[in-house]
C-alpha cells in the first residue's frame, strides 16, 4: 500500500465505516477483498463473526477503517446477545455505514429490522448489494426500488465480493464521504487486532469448515502460548473449547484425523499471515455452556464496553 502523500495542498481523509447486515450475506468476504488479505473468517454457516474486526484500507489520499460486525439476528444465548449489541452499537460510532444485503435472497424481515436501526443513523448509509453474480441483471432495478421505498440511501452500489466485482468503485465512492482526518494506522497495517486474535480466528474457521452442524457455534479458540523459538519457528499453542464431550469427539475425529487436518490447514494460513514457519499445537477442552458464562466470554475477548 502507498504511504500518505506529503503534498502541501492535498487534504487527507479518514474515517470509520461499519459493515452491517443479516448473517451470512458476505460481510467477511467483502472486508477481506477490500483489505486484500484474510483478516476475517469466512464460512457458509451464519453468525461466524463474533467480534468487530477492524480492517484498514490505506491509499495516499485516504484511510478507511472497517468494522465487520456480527450478523444481526435474534439472540439465543448471552453470546448471541453480545453479538447483536455489538453490531447495533457500532452504528453510533462510525462516519458511514455499509448495509450489505444478499441480492439473490431479496428483501426479508431481517433487512427491515436493520433498516429501522439505520434510520437512527445521522451519518451516510450505503446500500451495498452483494452476490449480483447470482441474479439476472434485469432483477436488480426492481430490487433497488424495494429497498429505497424503505429508506433513502446515500449511495447504492451493486457488487460481488466473492468475484471482486465493483469493489474499487465502492472504495472510491466511500472515500469521498470521509471527513478530513489523520492517518490512524501505518500504511502497511491491515488490522488493529493482535496477531494472536487473527491466528485464533483462522483456527476456528478451519473447524467450521470441517465439523457438523451441531458443533460450530459451540466452539471458541484461545491462544495460550505464542513465541519465536531459537530456530526461528513460531510456536503456537491453542485450546479449542467445546460445550459437550460428544463435541470434543467430533472435533478430534477418528484417531485424531479431523484435528490433524484442522491443524494442517490453519498452519498454512497462519504462516502466510506471519511470513514465517509455524509449529501449531492444538488441544480440545470441554467447558460446559461457555456461551452463557459471562466470565468465560470476557476471558475470550467478548465485551460490550
Amino acid at each position: 500500500m502507498n504511504q500518505k502523500s506529503s503534498g502541501v495542498n492535498e487534504k487527507f481523509h479518514s474515517g470509520f465505516v461499519a459493515i452491517v447486515g443479516r448473517p451470512n450475506v458476505g460481510k467477511s468476504t467483502l472486508i477481506n477483498e477490500m483489505i486484500g488479505q484474510k483478516i476475517a473468517i469466512m464460512s457458509d454457516k451464519p453468525q461466524t463473526t463474533r467480534n468487530k474486526i477492524h480492517g484498514v484500507y490505506t491509499t495516499d489520499k485516504s484511510q478507511i477503517v472497517f468494522l465487520d460486525t456480527p450478523g444481526i439476528h435474534k439472540p439465543l444465548s448471552k453470546l448471541g446477545d453480545y453479538m447483536v449489541k455489538s453490531a447495533v452499537g457500532t452504528l453510533g460510532e462510525v462516519d458511514a455505514a455499509l448495509f450489505l444485503i444478499d441480492a439473490s435472497e431479496g428483501l426479508g424481515g431481517g433487512d427491515r429490522f436493520i433498516i429501522e436501526q439505520l434510520k437512527k443513523v445521522k451519518t451516510p448509509v450505503f446500500l451495498v448489494m452483494n452476490k449480483i453474480d447470482k441474479i439476472h441483471p434485469e432483477a436488480l432495478l426492481p430490487l433497488i426500488a424495494q429497498y429505497k421505498e424503505l429508506h433513502e440511501f446515500d449511495e447504492v452500489v451493486p457488487i460481488s465480493a466473492l468475484e471482486g466485482n465493483n469493489i474499487d468503485t465502492l472504495l472510491n465512492v466511500l472515500s469521498r464521504y470521509l471527513p478530513e482526518g489523520p492517518q490512524y494506522y501505518p500504511a502497511d497495517q491491515v488490522t488493529d487486532h493482535p496477531e494472536q486474535f487473527v491466528c485464533a480466528e483462522l483456527i476456528r474457521e478451519k473447524i467450521l469448515h470441517q465439523t457438523r452442524e451441531e458443533v460450530p457455534h459451540s466452539i471458541a479458540v484461545a491462544i495460550e502460548d505464542m513465541r519465536v523459538q531459537e530456530n526461528g519457528v513460531v510456536y503456537i499453542g491453542a485450546v479449542i473449547f467445546v460445550e459437550r464431550d460428544s463435541q470434543k469427539g467430533i472435533v478430534i475425529g477418528k484417531q485424531g484425523a479431523l484435528l490433524k487436518e484442522v491443524g494442517k490447514l490453519a498452519r498454512r494460513d497462519i504462516e502466510l499471515l506471519l511470513g514465517s514457519r509455524v509449529f501449531l499445537e492444538l488441544w480440545v477442552k470441554v467447558k460446559k455452556d461457555w456461551r452463557n458464562q459471562e466470565r468465560m466470554l470476557k476471558d475470550l475477548g467478548f465485551r460490550n464496553d
